[in-house]
């Protein structure tokens, strides 16, 4: 929880006040030309892809190509820059002892399918910028960094550093923050430009929970008239699975079989299908992709395929496999199933999220958990609990991250500086907000987060058609380039 001192600078430099900058001018002069380098910067498929990764590309080629573009772009405009071994960059500006960060990330999530437009084609239709990436957070990377480009352009006078810090991992596991401050220094305060207006102090604190093993064990059970050959369903633990598939054999009627399949996919209104595949059946269900944070506000296709095959006759091994499902996850996106309900003023609800599911019958089966805690909540005993409930499928912990909630109090001078800057901006209250999702702020002994997204508006990242308002994208780049200023003179 942040509590260091951080005091924003105060009176006037050379004359010039505040008030008489047109922070909104100002971006509407640079309006196309920031368009053209985020259109550039989001045409990069910056996925994490281990199966790329090399010296200065941990977490694949496009990544570290996604990383090297934001530092080149800045070395052309005169910034100070660094690329801390391919893990994250940052661009820098000003002079003095402390230190301003603002923190933004350039991988992005997988694209999934279903898009409108191809998601790293970027596209401008009736107002709004769609590309994977537009809103998490490149969209917000490129604001900041205009923002900070029109501080330095209209040459005003600093007493601090400003340094954009750009990690390449912030959508896996954060190895790029780990690594950074291992070699680079803390700022004295900051912010992340990744969640919403008007700004953000408290966060839940975050368990990704790998929970595995394989069962070589497997009875010749032919009591069930189908066998459950696999069962796979998502890419990212922080993301709904808006995919999933299960792979039967047996002795059952195929037709009958096909025909549950397409009444159900009516009754509950889901996409999908089943096909006969040589001596297999494959039924795939189609959900509605959210973020992990929110769990309840996508359709996990995971648990609604699990749904149906709960009522069908399986073998032991795939009864026990959907049934543990079902008695844990099915319906309890709040962890009442799982008995770690808890629920506080400041960060409501716990939440847990299936993200990602694998089974192969006598073989490996996993599944990972994104679990969100409020101030509440105590990470060891919402673990232990998880091992008892795996434990019941012959599962054990296979990996464990977790990122401790943050939280910085109100009354704090950074609270208090971005808040007056967005009210007079925007000519609205400061409203403060707790989130459950997990941003850079976190990674800050000072720090929370700022934008970009408005009140009332469109959450769409980590979902298909991902975009942000072109408007919205001007009026944040307004507002950080006024709080880098007013938190650096």
């Amino acid at each position: 929880m942040g509590t260091g001192a951080f005091s924003p600078g105060v009176g006037r430099e050379g004359g010039r006040r505040l008030t008489a900058i047109d922070w909104q001018g100002e971006v509407m002069k640079r309006k196309e030309e920031m368009l053209e380098r985020l259109k550039e910067f989001l045409a990069i498929d910056s996925v994490l892809d281990e199966s790329t990764a090399g010296p200065g590309a941990p977490f694949g080629r496009k990544v570290a190509e996604a990383l090297e573009y934001m530092l080149d772009l800045g070395k052309r405009d005169g910034f100070g820059v660094k690329n801390v071994d391919g893990y994250a960059g940052h661009v820098e500006m000003g002079t003095g002892d402390e230190l301003v960060g603002v923190l933004a990330h350039v991988d992005v999530v997988p694209a999934g399918e279903g898009w409108t437009s191809p998601p790293f084609e970027p596209e401008i239709r009736d107002g709004k910028l769609f590309a994977r990436g537009a809103i998490d957070d490149k969209g917000p990377a490129m604001a900041a960094y205009f923002a900070m480009k029109i501080v330095k352009e209209l040459g005003l006078p600093l007493s601090k550093r400003v340094r954009l810090i750009l990690g390449a991992d912030e959508e896996s596991r954060w190895r790029c923050m780990n690594h950074y401050f291992k070699h680079e220094e803390m700022p004295s305060a900051g912010f992340t430009p990744d969640a919403d207006f008007p700004l953000i102090y408290a966060e839940k604190g975050l368990l990704d929970i790998l929970a595995t093993g394989t069962d070589r064990n497997v009875s010749d059970d032919s009591t069930g008239e189908w066998t459950l050959l696999s069962f796979k369903a998502g890419q990212r633990v922080n993301m709904v699975p808006d995919f999933a598939e299960a792979r039967l054999e047996g002795s059952g009627d195929v037709f009958e079989l096909k025909e549950k399949v397409q009444d159900w996919l009516l009754t509950h209104r889901i996409q999908g299908y089943a096909e006969e595949s040589n001596d297999d059946v494959i039924i795939v269900f189609r959900g509605k992709a959210h973020h992990g944070m929110e769990p309840h506000k996508g359709v996990n296709a995971a648990l609604e395929l699990v749904r149906f095959l709960s009522g069908i006759s399986l073998d032991k091994e795939g009864t026990a496999w959907v049934d543990w499902i079902n008695r844990y996850l099915v319906d309890s996106f709040f962890g009442e199933k799982m008995g770690l309900a808890m629920e506080e003023e400041v960060l409501g609800k716990l939440t847990v999220n299936g993200g990602v599911f694998g089974y192969e019958r006598g073989g490996e089966r996993f599944v990972r958990l994104n679990i969100r805690y409020p101030l509440t909540g105590d990470h060891q005993k919402i673990l232990k609990r998880v091992e008892e409930i795996i434990a019941e499928i012959g599962l054990s912990i296979g990996d464990v991250d977790h990122k401790p909630l943050h939280y910085l109090e109100p009354s704090h001078p950074l609270i208090q500086t971005l808040s007056r800057v967005y009210e007079e901006q925007t000519g609205e209250k400061a409203r403060l907000l707790s989130i459950g999702g997990g941003t850079y702020a976190r990674t800050l002994d000072v720090g929370v987060a700022f934008g970009p997204l408005f009140p009332g508006k469109e959450e769409t990242a980590h979902q298909k058609d991902e975009f942000i308002e072109v408007n919205d994208l001007l009026k944040a780049t307004a507002i950080y380039a006024q709080a880098i200023y007013e938190l650096a003179r």
